[in-house]
């Protein structure tokens, strides 16, 4: 498997009013990996997130993927080109049912995409494809989310805070479902509060706090970090294996 970078971040900047969001972020992706984006409330990991999938465009900095340049390119294009992903808040069209909502998404695939129907199973969304979106829960509907973004045939995928509402079982799931995509050569951002499925899913985190990354390594490296305990784990030490 290619350890090139698929995607590479470099000092990228964004500004709402005088509030510098992202303050010379850099990061790169290879396929196959999971990279997990922690950080305390506000510090820009959703933000970066917009950037890159082209919801948002930095007034400074450089977005590269399989080595061309698309930090102007809009949203619409960059999944064409195999970038996806999920909502904090999930999106769904709600009064389309689950498998609408997923055939509608596969319109738009790339070759070799899963099919709605292994997109609902991969997901565990198959007893509710006659159900209409809004009438899933919160949890359901981020998998929804999941679901529109793989039936496209992404490279790349951006999940924003998969974990919230799922219970314990549900996490060890959804960890080895995302690994298997990692297997299949496609590269995660994984941003996330829940600190046991980051370290179940990644080898490598990025911490970041106030626009900046003040951090890029293992989740238990990052727990012994007198700097990333100060800004992001309330001056406390994690045990890391308490979280599993």
């Amino acid at each position: 498997m290619s350890r090139e970078p698929l995607l590479l971040v470099d000092k990228i900047v964004k500004t709402f009013g005088g509030f510098k969001a992202l303050d010379g972020v850099s990061l790169q992706v290879a396929p196959g990996e999971i990279l997990g984006l922690v950080g305390p409330n506000g510090s820009g990991k959703t933000t970066l997130i917009n950037v890159i999938s082209g919801l948002y465009h930095p007034d400074g900095g450089l977005v590269q993927y399989q080595g061309r340049t698309i930090t102007n390119w809009p949203m619409h294009r960059r999944a064409r080109h195999g970038i996806n992903r999920t909502f904090q808040i999930p999106k769904p069209f709600k009064t389309l049912t689950v498998a609408e909502n997923v055939e509608l998404a596969h319109h738009f695939a790339r070759p070799g995409a899963m099919t709605p129907r292994e997109v609902l199973e991969f997901t565990g969304l198959a007893d509710a494809a006659d159900r209409l979106a809004q009438s899933l829960n919160s949890s359901q509907q981020k998998l929804l989310d999941l679901a529109r973004a793989l039936t496209t045939g992404p490279e790349l995928v951006l999940v924003d805070e998969l974990a919230a509402g799922l219970g314990p079982h549900e996490l060890h799931q959804m960890a080895d479902s995302l690994r298997h995509l990692a297997d299949r050569a496609m590269a995660l951002i994984v941003v996330e509060h829940h600190l046991g499925f980051v370290n179940q899913l990644t080898d490598r985190v990025i911490v970041m706090n106030a626009g900046k990354e003040i951090f890029e390594g293992s989740l238990a490296l990052a727990a012994q970090d007198p700097i990333v305990s100060a800004v992001y784990l309330g001056n406390d030490a994690v045990d890391v294996s308490s979280v599993q």
